[in-house]
């Protein structure tokens, strides 16, 4: 696996994190505020176990099919913290399919901007020291 496969899937991420922060910014007011946050969450979250799944296998720890093993394993290497959180994202993110549900798609936006994007933040800053 070569490093600069990793630089692009974390240059990729960080473009995610930005957009989803840039969501989470909109005014509560738009209609397609909770659609559009969600959208990015999802293509944030698999852009982050992909990644974490490519440092994991360029560092030789292991290799991972899913994104529950993949936070487990970065959790144990301590590549990210609040192992919690990322396994609730796991959830959210099965629970995503079922956005035409008004009170789940508030209930996953709310996630998003409380809980998940912090985290999510956090792992770019992490990822910066690795892979530049």
């Amino acid at each position: 696996m070569s490093q600069e496969r990793l630089k692009e899937k974390f240059a990729e991420y960080k473009k995610a994190v930005k957009k989803l922060k840039e969501a989470l910014e909109e005014d509560v007011s738009n209609p397609l505020l909770y659609d559009g946050v969600i959208h990015r969450f999802e293509f944030t979250y698999e852009l982050a176990w992909k990644l974490i799944k490519l440092l994991l296998e360029s560092e030789g720890i292991v290799t991972v099919n899913s994104p529950r093993a993949a936070f487990k394993e970065a959790f144990a290497a301590g590549i990210i913290t609040e192992g919690e959180i990322w396994i609730d994202m796991i959830n959210a993110r099965n629970l995503t399919v079922h956005t035409y549900n008004e009170q789940i798609a508030k209930e996953i936006y709310d996630k998003v901007k409380d809980k998940y994007y912090p985290v999510l933040a956090a792992l770019a800053n992490k990822m910066k020291g690795k892979i530049q």
